[in-house]
């Protein structure tokens, strides 16, 4: 990755407790996106996805074993739908194992996972570009 020219975000830089928990994930994790300082993202998305992973663990929804076996079936079922796998799907598969994971520890219903998913997509076609996403109410009712 050329540093100079990438437009990528890190993790919790600034925050060591934040740190500390990537770091643990990347040892724990193969694959994880990073650079010299932790893990990088493309999007912020990704970034949040890895956090929601990181606050998950910690609280013990799940084991490093358990995600990186989750992580990993992902992978694979996506490989056998014809995913390039080129890397540039990697944190999708990521989503997915979060969401996959989610509701087989009960944290949230299949139901939830896809009422919010509907709410960010219609919070996003509304948000200018370049703007950040909030999430309201309205969001969460069908157009």
């Amino acid at each position: 990755m050329d540093s100079g020219s990438r437009s990528q975000s890190s993790l919790g830089r600034n925050d060591q407790q934040g740190v500390a928990a990537a770091e643990r994930a990347t040892k724990e994790v193969p694959g994880i996106p990073r650079d010299t300082e932790g893990p990088v993202f493309r999007e912020p998305w990704e970034a949040q996805a890895f956090a929601m992973a990181l606050v998950l663990h910690e609280r013990g929804v799940f084991t490093w074993p358990q995600w990186a076996a989750t992580l990993s079936d992902e992978i694979k079922r996506a490989q056998a739908a014809g995913d390039p796998d080129t890397g540039e799907t990697y944190c999708r598969h990521w989503l997915n194992a979060l969401e996959r994971l989610v509701a087989e520890k009960g944290v949230a219903d299949a139901a939830t996972l896809a009422r919010y998913q509907h709410a960010w997509d219609h919070a996003a076609d509304r948000t200018p570009h370049g703007e950040p996403i909030e999430l309201k109410p309205q969001d969460f009712h069908h157009d």
